[in-house]
């Protein structure tokens, strides 16, 4: 029986820097967060990513993973922000 997957949109934005990618995947990694999908954009010096992650595996609840990614970016200079992806599709309805 296939596991439903708890889906979660991560944002990260800020100025850019080295390691920016590799110290949120490696936070996801060892969270057992499956990163289904990530795109990203430097423009002028801003980082933009966007990704889409699976949490249905993850070690630890949404609420405190949203948290610790948050101090993550606080840590290396960036915002990240993770919402439920029923969330962000019910805030960005037209």
């Amino acid at each position: 029986m296939e596991q439903t997957k708890k889906k979660a949109v991560i944002t990260v934005v800020g100025k850019d820097t080295v390691g920016i990618i590799a110290r949120v995947c490696t936070y996801l990694a060892e969270q057992q967060i499956n990163v289904l999908d990530i795109s990203q954009t430097i423009i002028d010096g801003f980082f933009n990513m966007m990704m889409i992650a699976d949490l249905s595996t993850a070690k630890i609840h949404f609420s405190e993973c949203a948290e610790e990614l948050e101090k993550l970016g606080n840590d290396i200079g960036v915002s990240i922000r993770c919402q439920k992806e029923e969330i962000f599709d019910m805030m960005h309805r037209i």
